[in-house]
């Protein structure tokens, strides 16, 4: 692989920086959260991709036969994924978590380009620059989209692909007027301004999660919501409550003759179970599991569960 390495973004400096305060702070649960964090950064790396730097996390074996690429859902960021990563890296697969443009630790756009297509071709070029080959996917929420997109295009270097919380959404005008609005508002002007992590918490409570999440987790999702560009969260939004997405997101899955696992939580009321079920029936190689007892939040709701599903359709394909 050629070395197309960047040096880090600022958004990254700043992250470590306030580790090591905290590790310095004598507090015992910061100090545990800090070293394990700046751990996880050791495995941290930064790309140039399509004008952009971005942040991507490598770790396990660079040898290993078979790689996993994680694609983080809306408003949020690589560090969703970490205890998937030690999970499969723990069984001798590889993992490659990164951050879209605008989002966690990469830089955002300039020119905010924040669409579907341009994060597939930044993904792209990820997998280009990286030498990957072949390899699976796993994607959350929104992340789905555009590992679609990706797959449209490149098939033959796609394994498998494992989603989390996506499916056929009805949409109606509506529906887009208010959910465009509401949504836009409530994490641009409300969440994205909190100072502390509770509220934000209590909301994701009651809206997303069925599960008590970790302290740990709850803060690294909070975290989330202020390394997202604003601009990012307005256009994702207004382009996945469209028409022109909502109503091609069958011919999206339709598309690709790669095998697909939808998951779905029993209790998520975002993306119902009905509609991940849904979707799945327009798939050419798709299987369907449905957990209980979990809301839209997966991978920190039910972490192991998540891992295993991931793991289990690896082996599978």
């Amino acid at each position: 692989m050629a070395n197309h390495q960047s040096p880090p973004t600022q958004k990254f400096i700043r992250y470590r920086e306030e580790l090591l305060e905290l590790q310095a702070s004598g507090d015992n649960a910061a100090v545990k959260r800090a070293t394990y964090e700046l751990f996880l950064m050791e495995k941290s790396c930064f790309i140039e991709l399509n004008g952009i730097v971005h942040h991507y996390h490598d770790s396990g074996p660079k040898d290993a036969a078979r790689t996993v690429l994680l694609i983080h859902g809306w408003d949020c960021w690589w560090m969703w994924w970490h205890h998937v990563i030690k999970y499969l890296n723990d069984r001798g697969i590889r993992t490659i978590a990164y951050d879209m443009r605008g989002h966690g630790w990469s830089d955002s756009d300039p020119k905010n380009h924040y669409h579907i297509d341009f994060f597939a071709h930044d993904l792209n070029e990820l997998v280009i620059k990286l030498g990957l080959g072949q390899f699976h996917i796993a994607a959350f929420s929104f992340g789905p989209f555009v590992a679609l997109d990706y797959a449209r295009v490149h098939p033959e270097l796609i394994r498998s692909m494992t989603f989390f919380n996506f499916g056929y959404l009805p949409n109606s005008a509506f529906t887009q007027a208010i959910a465009t609005g509401t949504i836009t508002f409530v994490f641009n002007n409300l969440l994205r301004k909190l100072t502390w992590w509770l509220p934000a918490y209590m909301f994701a409570r009651l809206v997303l999660a069925k599960n008590t999440v970790m302290l740990h987790d709850i803060l690294i999702g909070f975290k989330s919501l202020g390394l997202c560009a604003p601009e990012a969260i307005d256009q994702t939004t207004r382009q996945i409550t469209s028409f022109e997405i909502t109503e091609s997101v069958p011919d999206m899955v339709k598309a690709v003759d790669i095998p697909i696992l939808f998951v779905a939580g029993e209790g998520d009321a975002i993306m119902t179970s009905e509609n991940t079920k849904k979707l799945k029936e327009y798939a050419r190689k798709g299987s369907y599991v449905c957990v209980p007892d979990c809301g839209h939040l997966i991978t920190v709701e039910l972490p192991e569960t998540a891992s295993e599903l991931i793991f289990g359709q690896v082996n599978a394909c």
